[in-house]
């Protein structure tokens, strides 16, 4: 997969890309990123990507001019069918599925924001979509450049060492993930449970869906109000309310 990220900032992505996963990713060249600086656009001698905002108020707005010639150059870098993908507090929310759905594509192009923003000008004529990691606000839109790269990245067949830990994740399947414990059987008095140990499949899948279904109602309940239980894990949830049930008034 091909990305192409606009930023004032491309030292940000390239040291990100460096270590771990992404890293070997992209030395496999299983994906490819690449960064157009805007302010290789600029005609002035001070490199002037940004000004006033009409109207008044603080901060400054990237100017038009080179924010609009940096993301050509990007594009024509891109295989067709690449979306233009601005990351921005007013974009819909970034989510497993929307990242599932980025990884299908040849190429994506992220527009990283600084200041107050783009000019809206900018926003009509050359993106396709708003998209926001979270109801904050950031410094910069490289950080959220960076966490929907390593988002899409991993679920790239191949990326991962074993492609089903793309799958058997938190939000794959609608619900949180389940615990995990490694060696040894015991650390500090807590022991791993009993059925991890004793290797049948079955009682262990069972363990982990209903493990899964009381994190997610407990820590998330809009998830399962949102995108309702998988099959067979409403069983596991009545299950797991009525022994709670017992625990409280035992």
């Amino acid at each position: 997969m091909h990305i192409e990220v606009v930023t004032l900032f491309p030292e940000m992505i390239h040291a990100a890309l460096k270590p771990g996963v992404l890293g070997r990713a992209v030395e496999r060249g299983l994906v490819r990123v690449g960064c157009e600086d805007p302010r290789g656009h600029t005609q002035d001698v001070h490199r002037t990507v940004d000004d006033r905002p009409y109207g008044g108020g603080p901060g400054m707005v990237l100017k038009p001019e080179p924010m609009t010639a940096a993301i050509d150059a990007a594009v024509a870098r891109l295989p067709a069918g690449s979306p233009r993908v601005y990351l921005s507090a007013q974009g819909v929310p970034f989510t497993q599925a929307l990242a599932k759905e980025f990884s299908t594509l040849p190429g994506l192009l992220l527009v990283a924001g600084r200041y107050e923003g783009l000019d809206e000008r900018v926003i009509e004529s050359r993106i396709d979509r708003e998209v926001s990691i979270g109801d904050y606000v950031l410094s910069g839109g490289e950080f959220a450049a960076l966490v929907v790269i390593d988002a899409v990245a991993r679920l790239i067949p191949g990326v991962l060492g074993d492609d089903r830990s793309a799958v058997e994740e938190s939000f794959d399947s609608g619900l949180l993930d389940w615990p995990h414990y490694t060696r040894p059987v015991e650390f500090e008095g807590r022991k791993v449970p009993d059925v991890l140990q004793g290797g049948h499949h079955a009682d262990i899948q069972r363990w982990r869906l209903k493990q899964a279904v009381a994190r997610t109602w407990l820590r998330r309940p809009d998830l399962v109000a949102k995108g309702g239980l998988p099959a067979g894990a409403a069983e596991l949830l009545e299950e797991f309310l009525a022994e709670r049930e017992g625990e409280e008034h035992g």
